[in-house]
C-alpha cells in the first residue's frame, strides 16, 4: 500500500498552504516528531545472476550454507546481548529471522536451485524469497501477511554476508548534535533497530511497511511517532533535510515552511499534554457518565506485550494471538513450549482475564514444511478449519491452553466460526484434551470459558444458536467488514470502500450484541473498530460494553466513554438503524 491514505481537508497537513513536499502513507503510531533526516542505507543489494558448473556446485552450496550460518550467528548474538533498554519486542523478533534462516522452505529449497538449476547462490536465494513473498503476499490476516517483510529482511542480511559488505548507519556531521532525528528508510529491520539505539530518534518513515510490521510494533512501543508506506520517501530526501512526521494522520512534510513547523510545533505540545492528561486515567473506573460499567482489555501478538497492556491500565488481555508460536519455522511448537509462552502472559496478567485464540492459518501455507496455494486463501482451509482438520495439533494447543488455566483466568477463543458443527467439534476436542490431562494428573480449570469469533456474515446473521451454545462472543470487525463488504482493505485499488459504517456492518454487530444480551453472554468488539476513540460513542450507542484494543489505544478509548451518556447513545444509534440512516459519528458528540 503505497500513498493510499486520503487526509482529510481539514488536516493540519493541508491548512499549511504549500509545503515543498508532503507525502501520506499510513500512520501507525500517533504523535508529532520535527527533527533532521537520517536515511538509513538500502538494505537491497543488486544480486548478479549466472550459471554454474557443475563442478562448482558443492563450493556454491558451502558459500551459501556459511554465509546462512554466519547470519543465524549474528542474530543469535544480537538477541542474547540486548541491552536493557532495548524494546521489548526486538527480543521476539530477532528470533523470527534467526528460526527463519533454517526453514526449509527457504534454505533447503535455495540450495535445491543451485544444485538442480545451477543458479548461483545469490540468484537461488533470492528466486526462493520471491517465491515465499508471493505466499506470504496472499495471506488473509494482516499480521501474517507482513511477515513476508522478514523473508526479505532475512534474505537481505544474507546477502550482505555473501558481498562481504556491512551496512553502516553514518550521521551527516552537518546535523546539529541537539537535533532530534527521523529515521527514513526503505524498511527497518530488527537488526536496524539493534543499530539505532543509541541515535536520537524521534521518529519513522518508511516506504515499506504495514500496522503490524517491525517498524510499527517498535515504534508504538517506544511512544515513537511513525509512518509507513510512504512509497519512495528514501529516494526523496537527503540527510539533514528537516522533516515533520505526523502519525496522527499518516502524513510527512518534507523542508516544511517555517509556518508548518510553528503549526506541528503547537500540535506537538497539545499532544504531549494530552497524553499526560491521559496518563491521570490509567487506574480510574472505565464508566460512562450513567454509570454503565465497560470491560477495557488490550490485543496482543507476543507474550512481553502483557507487560504494556498493564502499563496502559488494561483490565485483561481480550485476544492473544498464538501464531507467533507456528510462523518461522520448520517444525510445531511443542505443547511445553506453548504452555510457558500462555503461562507467560497468564502470570504476567495476575489473575485478570486472558483470552487466548487457537490458531488462525492455513489456506494458503501449511505448518508442515509444504507450502500450498489455496484458490482462495480467505476462504480455504483456515483457522478453525484448519485445526480440525489437523486434530493433533489442534489437541497439543488446547493441552497447552488448558495447563495455563491452572494458573489464572483463561478464555479459549475460537476463530472464523461458521457452523454449529464447528462449535460441537471444538467443545468434542476440548472435552478430549482435558481427559488426556486427567490421565496426566495435570492440573486445569475444568470451567474455562469457551467463546467464538464472528467473523463470518453468516454466523452474524444467524447469531441465535451461536449464542447459546457459546460462553461468549467477540466480534472480529476487520474481516466481518471484509467479508460483508467483499473489499480487501489491502487492495488500493478498491481500499477506499472499506467502510466500517456501512449500514449492513453496523447491523451485524447490533445484531450480535442483542443476541449477547437476551441470553446474557458478553459481547466484545475486538477488531480495529474498538481501538479507534471516533467510534467509541458509535459502539455504546450500539450497546456494547466490552472493547478490546491494542495497548495504546486503551487511554483514548476510556477518556471518550466517561465522557458520554450511554443510554441516551443507545437511543440515538436505535433510532437511525430503524430508520435505515447512514450514521455519522460525529453527531453522537451533541
Amino acid at each position: 500500500m503505497t500513498n493510499s491514505v486520503k487526509v482529510s481537508s481539514l488536516t493540519p497537513a493541508a491548512q499549511l498552504g504549500s509545503p515543498m513536499l508532503c507525502l501520506y502513507g499510513q500512520g501507525v503510531a500517533r504523535g508529532y516528531a520535527i527533527g533532521r533526516v537520517v536515511v538509513l542505507g538500502a538494505t537491497a543489494l543488486e544480486v548478479s545472476h549466472y550459471r554454474i558448473s557443475t563442478a562448482q556446485i558443492p563450493s556454491e552450496k558451502n558459500r551459501l550454507t556459511s554465509a546462512l550460518n554466519t547470519t543465524q550467528q549474528e542474530m543469535n548474538d544480537m538477541a542474547e546481548n540486548l541491552p536493557d533498554d532495548a524494546p521489548r519486542e526486538l527480543a521476539a523478533l530477532l528470533s523470527v529471522h534467526s528460526m527463519l534462516l533454517s526453514d526449509p522452505l527457504l534454505a533447503d529449497q535455495a540450495l535445491a536451485l543451485i544444485q538442480d538449476k545451477h543458479y548461483n547462490a545469490e540468484w537461488a536465494l533470492t528466486t526462493q524469497g520471491q517465491i515465499l513473498g508471493e505466499q506470504f503476499a496472499a495471506i488473509e490476516d494482516e499480521y501474517l501477511r507482513e511477515r513476508g517483510s522478514d523473508v526479505r529482511q532475512v534474505i537481505e542480511r544474507v546477502l550482505q554476508v555473501l558481498s562481504g559488505s556491512k551496512q553502516v548507519l553514518e550521521l551527516n556531521h552537518d546535523i546539529d548534535v541537539e537535533d532530534q532525528l527521523i529515521v527514513v528508510a526503505h524498511d527497518i529491520s530488527p537488526a536496524d533497530m539493534i543499530r539505532l539505539r543509541g541515535a536520537r530518534f524521534a521518529g519513522f518513515a518508511t516506504d515499506l511497511g504495514g500496522a503490524t510490521s517491525h517498524t510499527a510494533i517498535v515504534a508504538r512501543s517506544l511512544g515513537v511517532p511513525a509512518v509507513v508506506a510512504l512509497g519512495h520517501i528514501r529516494a526523496l530526501v537527503s540527510d539533514g533535510d528537516w522533516v515533520v512526521v505526523d502519525g496522527a494522520n499518516g502524513a510527512v512534510l518534507v523542508n516544511p515552511s517555517r509556518q508548518a513547523l510553528d503549526q506541528y510545533r503547537r500540535l506537538q505540545q497539545l499532544y504531549l499534554d494530552e497524553r499526560a492528561e491521559l496518563s491521570l486515567l490509567k487506574d480510574v473506573a472505565a464508566e460512562t457518565l450513567d454509570g454503565i460499567q465497560i470491560s477495557l482489555e488490550a490485543n496482543i501478538e507476543l507474550p512481553d506485550e502483557a507487560e504494556l497492556a498493564l502499563a496502559n491500565g488494561a483490565s485483561g488481555i481480550g485476544l492473544f494471538r498464538t501464531e507467533f508460536l507456528f510462523m518461522g519455522r520448520n517444525d510445531l511448537p511443542t505443547e511445553e513450549e506453548q504452555y510457558q509462552a500462555y503461562l507467560n502472559v497468564v502470570t504476567t496478567m495476575q489473575h485478570r482475564p486472558v483470552t487466548i485464540r487457537t490458531l488462525d492459518i492455513g489456506a494458503d501455507k501449511t505448518l508442515d514444511g509444504e507450502a500450498t496455494v489455496a484458490t482462495n486463501p480467505a476462504l480455504g482451509l483456515r483457522a478453525i478449519r484448519y485445526c480440525l482438520a489437523h486434530p493433533q495439533l489442534f489437541a497439543t494447543q488446547l493441552r497447552a491452553i488448558l495447563r495455563a488455566s491452572a494458573h489464572g483466568t483463561v478464555r479459549i477463543l475460537i476463530p472464523m466460526v461458521a457452523h454449529m458443527h464447528e462449535v460441537l467439534a471444538t467443545k468434542a476436542a476440548i472435552a478430549s484434551a482435558k481427559r488426556e490431562l486427567d490421565t496426566r494428573g495435570q492440573a486445569y480449570d475444568d470451567k474455562i470459558l469457551v467463546g467464538a469469533m464472528v467473523e463470518v456474515p453468516a454466523t452474524a446473521i444467524a447469531i441465535e444458536p451461536f449464542a447459546e451454545a457459546l460462553d461468549f462472543l467477540s466480534i472480529g470487525t476487520n474481516d466481518l467488514i471484509q467479508y460483508t463488504l467483499a473489499i480487501d482493505r489491502a487492495d488500493n485499488e478498491v481500499a477506499a470502500l472499506y467502510d466500517p459504517l456501512h449500514p449492513a456492518v453496523l447491523r451485524l454487530i447490533a445484531n450480535t450484541i442483542n443476541a449477547g444480551e437476551r441470553v446474557g453472554k458478553p459481547v466484545a468488539v475486538c477488531g480495529e473498530m474498538a481501538g479507534d476513540f471516533h467510534l467509541t460513542r458509535l459502539l455504546l450507542g450500539l450497546g456494547l460494553t466490552h472493547f478490546s484494543m491494542q495497548a495504546q489505544q486503551l487511554l483514548d478509548v476510556k477518556r471518550e466513554i466517561r465522557r458520554a451518556h450511554s443510554n441516551a447513545l443507545r437511543l440515538k444509534v436505535a433510532n437511525s438503524l430503524n430508520r435505515a440512516i447512514e450514521i455519522d459519528p460525529a453527531t453522537l458528540y451533541h
